[in-house]
């Protein structure tokens, strides 16, 4: 007899499956899952697997001095996926621009001419066509009282203002204007300054200030200003409204870092790749190197930067010189970051195209070792480094009722995303790549410009719905539900997350089908895009084709939708996949741990 805790230490999780052997049978006891505690395959793991284990025994109504050993698994850390570099840069130099784009504006049309502060009308006199700028100083009826006067001798073409009263004002003016509002950074526009303001109707966008052309023409400008201009253009591709200034030559610079190069580094050659090439390109060079023994980035550069972050993070967890740290995978992906445009007056942002990348960090057995070292010393139980977690993975899959060897699994995680293969005369292949969840998060979060990681967890995990009224909301598939009671007042026309605890309403003033949009474009570049990668790297021939059935666990596995995309995308190489049932009661959890105990019973186990 004797009892074995299998412990998977996960990006996310950590989970236990607690068994005993009785002669001949190993029977299953309990399990636990508890949020890891530290990043994946440090010491700061320990407080997090003995809480896992007192809870699973606490369960099956077992003590610590009934386990005679625990078996951890070789835990391969994944860091760095929080960090997105740009590709294009917002350099904007020379003639400066400045944009915005309230939400109540006033008037409509375009109106172009020099800035002028409101209290400088009366000592005015000039033929040039005048911008108004006014401060929350003055109220609206005041400033609507002052145009009118000017307006019988001076050009008022439009007004920028600082406090919410567009409307306000431009109901009250006897020659209408275009006008934009909530400029909260007023101060900072310049006076004397060449402006242009654009209110399109309800319902429209701007045209003419959203091209860099119609700039171009407004402003006078030539072909290398042109240039410069674009990415204040694409800000504000879009809007219902903008303010357009030409500041003098040199107003505002910004210092332009490049993405940077990566070099990948095998046994028998090295790629370089410009980041600024985009994910496909990235990850083309990745497949040029069968055998990567390390990744570096380019010095000096925002890639660069990020990848010493992550030798220098992982060298002060383990103990290692930076140097010594080794990033044998990566994950690149395309995605949209907001970045503010250099010289806004009120925080405006541009959607810049950048590269979403996770990495992997090479698995130091001696680490684990010392980590299992550490944790039998606190509890006083034999604490033993097991199998590779692809492989621990496919032994707790097998126990899925309806499986057998041949077959394949994808265990989908926070951090990483593993692939093995068994086939009939049990011999197989494994692997372990980075990108997995945390990803998602990370890609939802920047292009929903989210100031929370909580919040872009909670779109990841959970379908929407849209508040319609009081008694009714619009689910993402389009059905309407009704309810018999008044819905919470804070959810009403409000797009909301489903949460199993109630409606959570979102701060986006975005289309629900947009932020829906969102999410299963990201987990489509992460999730099917690492399956289809993790099982051509376990095939036999490179070829997803000759995998018959691949059986999905781990955490995501429990995605409302992964399961599906997953599935979809394999069908198209003609490949059955589900979600796994392991041990015909957990679902896609615990598969690791289970492997573990499992293992150790096959191996010989304890009499």
């Amino acid at each position: 007899m004797g009892m074995v805790a299998g412990i998977d230490i996960g990006n996310a999780t950590t989970e236990v499956a607690l068994a005993e052997r009785r002669g001949g049978e190993l029977r299953f006891l309990a399990s636990s899952t508890i949020p890891t505690t530290g990043i994946k395959g440090t010491e700061a793991n320990i407080k997090g697997v003995v809480h896992a284990l007192r809870v699973a025994l606490d369960s099956a109504g077992r003590s610590l001095r009934d386990v005679d050993l625990i078996r951890i698994n070789e835990a391969a850390p994944v860091i760095g996926d929080v960090a997105m570099e740009t590709i294009t840069e917002t350099v904007i130099t020379e003639s400066t621009m400045i944009g915005h784009n309230p939400a109540t504006p006033g008037g409509l049309g375009i109106g172009v001419g020099q800035t002028i502060r409101i209290d400088d009308l009366p000592v005015t006199s000039t033929a040039e066509p005048l911008i108004v700028v006014a401060d929350r100083r003055h109220a609206y009826d005041d400033v609507a009282r002052r145009i009118n006067e000017a307006g019988d001798r001076l050009t008022i073409a439009g007004a920028i203002l600082q406090a919410d009263d567009g409307t306000l004002v431009h109901n009250r003016l006897q020659s209408k204007i275009p006008i934009v509002d909530e400029v909260s950074l007023i101060d900072k526009v310049p006076i004397g300054m060449l402006a242009a303001i654009e209110v399109a109707e309800v319902g429209r966008i701007v045209e003419t200030l959203s091209n860099p052309f119609g700039l171009a023409t407004l402003f006078g400008l030539d072909a290398a200003d042109t240039k410069q201009v674009v990415p204040l253009a694409r800000s504000l591709v879009g809007n219902r409204s903008a303010v357009v200034i030409k500041t003098p030559k040199g107003d505002v610079k910004e210092r332009r870092i490049p993405a940077g190069t990566l070099t990948f580094r095998g046994e028998n050659r090295n790629v370089e790749v410009d980041v600024d090439r985009g994910s496909e390109a990235i990850m083309a060079s990745a497949q040029q190197v069968r055998a990567i023994d390390d990744i570096v980035g380019q010095p000096g550069t925002n890639v660069g930067g990020m990848m010493e972050k992550v030798r220098v993070t992982m060298g002060g967890l383990t103990g290692h010189s930076p140097r010594d740290i080794r990033i044998t995978d990566l994950l690149a992906v395309d995605t949209q970051v907001p970045k503010q445009v250099s010289g806004g007056i009120a925080n405006e942002f541009s959607m810049e195209a950048a590269v979403g990348i996770a990495v992997m960090v090479k698995t130091d057995r001696l680490q684990m070792q010392r980590i299992a070292a550490d944790m039998a010393a606190e509890l006083g139980i034999r604490v033993e480094v097991g199998g590779v977690e692809a492989d621990m993975a496919i032994r707790g899959a097998l126990t899925t009722p309806g499986t057998a060897a041949p077959i394949a699994i994808l265990d989908i995680g926070a951090g990483s995303t593993d692939a093995s293969v068994m086939h009939a005369d049990g011999s197989g292949t494994s692997i372990h790549l980075a990108g997995a969840g945390n990803m998602v998060t990370l890609m939802i979060q920047s292009e929903l410009g989210l100031d929370a990681w909580d919040t872009a967890e909670d779109i990841k995990r959970h379908p929407l719905a849209r508040v319609e009224t009081v008694f009714n909301i619009r689910h993402e598939d389009g059905t309407v539900q009704f309810f018999d009671e008044p819905l919470p007042p804070h959810t009403y026309a409000r797009v909301v997350v489903l949460k199993p605890e109630g409606m959570v309403p979102l701060d986006l003033d975005l289309p629900m089908e947009t932020i829906r949009q969102v999410r299963i474009r990201a987990k489509e570049r992460v999730f099917v895009t690492n399956a289809v990668r993790a099982l051509r790297k376990v095939s036999p021939t490179d070829n997803v084709r000759d995998i018959d059935f691949v059986v999905l666990v781990g955490g995501s596995a429990l995605d409302f939708e992964i399961p599906q995309l997953v599935t979809k995308a394999l069908a198209e190489y003609r490949v059955v996949a589900g979600r796994a049932n392991i041990r015909g009661t957990e679902g896609p959890r615990n598969a690791v741990a289970t492997g573990l105990a499992l293992s150790w019973a096959a191996e010989g186990g304890a009499s």
